[in-house]
């Protein structure tokens, strides 16, 4: 009997780190693969990113509209209550037999949610991991406590979800689904990373990806302008700028990045999405990553380069050797990029070990949803620990 897998994306990071299992899953025997694209996916503002993945031919079946235009936590807790309700519809339509999610986006509650209120088993994807800066935190936990199977990306964080109650037998280490990302993509030479983009690299660059910390107080747009008051101490070096996600505060560091950038078109290239094989190729080249985006600290030291991590939207996260964390001040940024550039750190880089593994993880979740016992999924306990 075929099992029916439906896989949710809202983020163009997210389906980055799903495609190869969205890949696995289409050639395993006995799982017919659903799919629903929501959220950023279908918003021109952030690019439409849903395209990249009609390009990478996978059908979808539920395209999910569910953003409000609002820049608050009120408009994430809404955007979250229409996606409760078109989740609703399309699993009663999809009928899967399991839902998989990944993360700890205000989409994937509404998923999770409305997958668990219905009786559908829930495999979550990188879950135990800990974000003190941001909501996701708060999130990833809710849905690891609704899922039934559980994917960690490495061996403390599944420790993590067994002390938090879960069943030993259902919580699988399969390592980080960005480093399978970096195995199978293939990259663009830079020769034509440029053309594409229409954007020239430098002597050196930097890619620069800025998100706002919805869990602390401090102001998102004043600690952007503290992020490029420090890079504006770099004027030698080339900039390559992705858009932060539709988070609360998230439109306002749009602006002021797009605003920004169009004043040094030369130094500075801004894009809402650059896709995964294109992003993917700019770690190949550039010098470093800075901001606060998890690509820093999970894919950047599989090549080898430093990672500028700013404030504490990663804090608590597993890091390698390769980052250097600085709270969100123009000085300490700027000492702190610095130190990144510098022949010395850069030569500590070669053998940097990336926390996350070294690939395979796509298979090995395939191979689990092909044969775990479904109907075992159905009820859960709490096992406690001493």
């Amino acid at each position: 009997m075929s099992r029916r897998i439906c896989v949710v994306t809202g983020t163009r990071a997210e389906y980055g780190l799903l495609r190869g299992l969205l890949s696995e899953l289409r050639e395993t025997s006995g799982i017919t693969v659903q799919l629903i694209a929501t959220a950023m996916h279908l918003a021109p503002e952030f690019g439409r990113t849903v395209a990249e993945i009609e390009a990478d031919g996978f059908p979808i079946d539920r395209r999910l509209e569910i953003l409000v235009a609002s820049d608050s936590g009120a408009g994430m807790a809404k955007s979250a209550g229409l996606g409760m309700l078109s989740f609703a519809d399309a699993f009663a339509e999809l009928k899967p037999d399991v839902v998989v999610l990944l993360g700890d986006r205000f989409e994937i509650l509404a998923a999770a949610s409305a997958a668990m209120l219905m009786g559908i088993p829930i495999a979550h994807l990188h879950g135990g991991e800990i974000t003190e800066g941001a909501v996701d935190d708060s999130i990833r936990h809710a849905v690891s406590k609704m899922a039934a199977l559980h994917f960690a990306a490495a061996e403390p964080y599944r420790q993590r979800l067994l002390q938090m109650g879960e069943a030993e037998e259902r919580v699988f280490n399969v390592g980080g689904l960005g480093v399978d990302a970096i195995l199978r993509v293939p990259r663009l030479s830079r020769e034509a990373l440029e053309e594409s983009l229409g954007f020239r690299f430098g002597e050196r660059n930097l890619l620069v990806t800025f998100h706002p910390a919805t869990a602390e107080d401090g102001d998102p747009a004043q600690q952007c302008e503290e992020l490029l008051a420090a890079l504006d101490r770099f004027p030698e070096v080339k900039l390559l700028v992705t858009l932060p996600n539709a988070d609360a505060g998230g439109r306002a560091i749009a602006a002021r990045l797009q605003a920004w950038g169009a004043g040094q078109p030369d130094r500075v290239g801004v894009f809402a999405s650059v896709g995964q094989q294109r992003y993917l190729s700019a770690l190949a080249i550039v010098d470093g990553v800075v901001g606060n985006s998890s690509s820093g600290l999970l894919e950047a030291p599989s090549f080898g380069i430093g990672t500028v991590n700013i404030g504490s939207r990663q804090q608590g996260r597993l890091r390698a050797d390769s980052v250097i964390d600085c709270p969100p001040e123009r000085e300490a940024i700027s000492q702190a990029v610095t130190t990144l550039l510098a022949p010395e750190f850069r030569k500590k880089l070669a053998g940097v070990y990336n926390p996350y593994g070294t690939g395979g993880a796509a298979k090995k979740i395939a191979a689990v949803l092909a044969s775990f016992p479904f109907p075992e999924l159905h009820g859960k306990r709490f096992v406690d620990r001493k």
